[in-house]
């Protein structure tokens, strides 16, 4: 019965229009470097080598680590993951 005795809340205001989005500046193309090997000095080709063994190093870590955390966790959505023998009592309890 509240709604009939309430006074009925004026509509807001329409919002206004959309504003256009500015145009992006232009940006001036950049020479490419030089990525095919037959074209580099070899100053470059050593240098570009030891780049890409330094980034493989860096994700042969990563991944030894994610491995690494992995290896820890006994269970799995099909349940523990022990062997019978390991469930067996010892004489110290257990």
């Amino acid at each position: 019965m509240g709604s009939i005795f309430k006074p009925k809340m004026p509509s807001p205001p329409p919002p206004p229009p959309v504003q256009p989005l500015p145009k992006p500046p232009v940006v001036k193309p950049v020479a490419k470097p030089v990525t095919k090997k037959e074209e580099m000095t070899k100053a470059e080709k050593k240098e570009v080598e030891a780049r890409e063994e330094k980034i493989s190093k860096e994700q042969a870590a990563i991944e030894r680590r994610r491995k690494g955390r992995k290896s820890t966790i006994l269970t799995s959505p099909l349940g523990i993951q022990e062997s019978e023998e390991s469930k067996l009592k010892t004489l110290l309890g257990e």
